[in-house]
């Protein structure tokens, strides 16, 4: 977000952040019962846990704190404020007294450099340091994209090797990695330039957080369970189309031995000074879209409350939080919170990005759809859901009282959120009803399927129930792969879709709540390491581009390293 939020002039996200003074990150560790010794230094303001505290902690059997996961309506550009809503929700927790910790998915390069900007929130609500979060950080999403293209490599020179394993170069269903927009690289051909640089063959790239090793790094439960997970990566099928793993080819071992440090979770702290773990980064469009497993067990046992943040609209990061990591992690939400705008919902009304700023009831409840939708959602997993409405300055009395009085009828408290401009203080309403709504309503968390049904029949429940539409559209061949999929004994495994973050249907521009339409799906693949298969729907992207005016122009940095422009 860029307006000012109602309080004139303010300074930009990375102003404040710079302007803030950081607590040693030991003082941040000692306030949730962490001692010297039980983490390593990144320098003076981030840390590593150690493995055995790690373990320490996962298996002390001090009871869970509450959880309570931060998901949004459908995003626009108008903004809604996820991240920051959830460090603000956080922050001001702690300040109600409660011990509160936040986990948040570390930024992948691409966007920061491409149109949305860096991920550690905004201006009163971020996680620091913010430079060092948004640009390379610990190294993790470095470790990960070295681990995946270590296999990439080992593949191909297997096969120039002599191919013991019969692998069928046009069935190669592994791809290399960067962390960066760059359409040029999604499709490619290698082994150009004569025998010794191995086979010719097409291949291309996707960005390192849609990645399978990117899945598995966060849904392992320990170092043993991502060797065993990388392990059972199928990354290829032979002449006679047997499955070729990552175990035949010997290498899971190195891959985790890339990682081993990379597991362990990244403290930091807000501008406030909650701790916070930032580790791990999955897109929610095409992967799972939360932080780490390990993550959030730690802080679990660490916190009475814990917020963690699910990417895009419930129809993704948070329907794949439930019916994924919840499911493999044991993990029961006691709250959602969903985040909206009246901006966005506006939008989603239909009106114009340059008009959003002039009152619009007419439009703000036609857009209120989409909101009840996510509700919906999130409800149909027995949950409990407190809305926050982020607000902008030109908000005006009268839309936030037709939220209030259109969404009456869902017994959801429909909470004004102040936190971009006033910190944790403007999350105080928030918190109080988060706190309140637990102690008022015990969640009865559910699947929303069972792991016995047919794989086709998951596809069609999320679909439909999920983002509300009346079939699915597929030719011959995808209902053939899902059936062979099916006869090879895979049926039991979780669906991740990986579908467009901007509607709840395939196309893009169809905003709101669209009925009567069809989800195209073009494909499903095996992501046997990650334990689910990924459903592809409509035109959705594994390596996105950048757009006419990247946000890489505007960053730069001072002859004494002070970087500016990175928001």
């Amino acid at each position: 977000m860029t307006e000012d939020n109602g309080h004139g002039h303010m300074p930009s996200d990375i102003e404040i952040a710079q302007a803030t003074a950081l607590r040693p990150i030991r003082d941040i560790a000692s306030s949730i019962g962490i001692d010297e010794e039980d983490f390593d230094y990144y320098g003076r303001y981030i840390a590593k846990l150690t493995r055995e505290k790690v373990r320490d902690l996962i298996t002390n059997g001090r009871p869970d704190g509450k959880l309570v996961l931060v998901s949004a309506i459908t995003p626009t550009p108008a903004g809604e404020g996820k991240t920051t809503a959830s460090i603000g929700l956080a922050d001001a927790l702690r300040r109600i007294g409660k011990t509160s910790m936040l986990c948040l998915r570390e930024p992948s390069m691409g966007p920061c450099f491409g149109l949305k900007g860096g991920a550690a929130g905004g201006g009163y609500a971020q996680v620091l340091p913010m430079e060092d979060i948004n640009l390379h950080f610990t190294g993790d999403i470095h470790a990960i994209g070295l681990a995946n293209n270590l296999l990439s490599a080992v593949i191909d020179n297997h096969i120039h090797q002599g191919n013991a394993l019969n692998i069928d170069s046009r069935r190669i269903a592994w791809r290399r990695v960067l962390d960066m927009n760059d359409r040029a690289l999604r499709d490619v051909v290698i082994g150009l330039g004569g025998s010794v640089n191995g086979m010719p063959r097409e291949g291309g790239f996707q960005i390192t957080v849609a990645s399978e090793v990117m899945a598995i790094f966060c849904l392992a439960t320990d170092l043993a369970d991502l060797k065993r997970r990388l392990g059972n990566i199928l990354c290829a099928y032979t002449f006679d189309k047997k499955p070729v793993y990552v175990r035949d080819l010997k290498v899971h071992g190195t891959m985790a031995a890339l990682l081993k440090e990379a597991i362990r979770p990244n403290l930091v702290q807000t501008i406030e000074h909650t701790p916070a773990f930032v580790h791990g980064g999955p897109f929610a469009n095409i992967a799972h879209g939360t932080n780490s497993v390990i993550a959030t067990r730690c802080a679990l046992k660490l916190a009475d409350y814990v917020v963690t943040e699910a990417g895009f609209g419930s129809d993704l990061g948070g329907e794949k939080f439930m019916n994924i990591v919840c499911r493999k992690a044991g993990f029961r939400p006691d709250c959602v919170v969903i985040v909206a705008s009246v901006r966005a919902l506006k939008m989603h009304g239909g009106v114009a990005r340059e008009e959003l700023h002039s009152e619009n009831l007419g439009a703000l409840e036609k857009g209120l759809g989409n909101l009840k939708k996510h509700i919906e959602n999130m409800h149909s997993f027995g949950v409990p859901v407190v809305v926050a409405v982020n607000h902008f300055q030109r908000d005006t009395a009268a839309e936030l009282g037709l939220i209030q009085d259109r969404c009456a009828h869902l017994n959801v408290p429909i909470v004004d959120t102040r936190v971009w401009a006033q910190g944790g203080e403007g999350g105080l309403d928030l918190a109080r009803a988060v706190v309140e709504t637990i102690d008022r309503v015990p969640s009865a968390f559910n699947l929303l399927y069972d792991d016995s049904l047919p794989l086709w029949d998951k596809t069609e429940r999320i679909a439909q129930e999920i983002y509300g539409a009346s079939e699915l559209e597929a030719d011959k061949n995808v209902r053939a792969k899902f059936r062979a999929l099916q006869d090879q004994g895979l049926g039991h495994l979780p669906i991740c879709m990986a579908k467009t973050q901007y509607s709840f249907s395939t196309d893009p521009h169809l905003l709101g709540r669209p009925k009567h339409f069809n989800l195209q799906i073009r494909d499903i693949q095996v992501a046997t390491g990650a334990e689910y298969l990924i459903v592809y729907c409509g035109d959705i992207m594994i390596m996105p581009g950048m757009p006419r005016i990247p946000a890489a122009e505007l960053i730069d940095v001072d002859d004494d390293g002070k970087i500016s422009g990175l928001f």
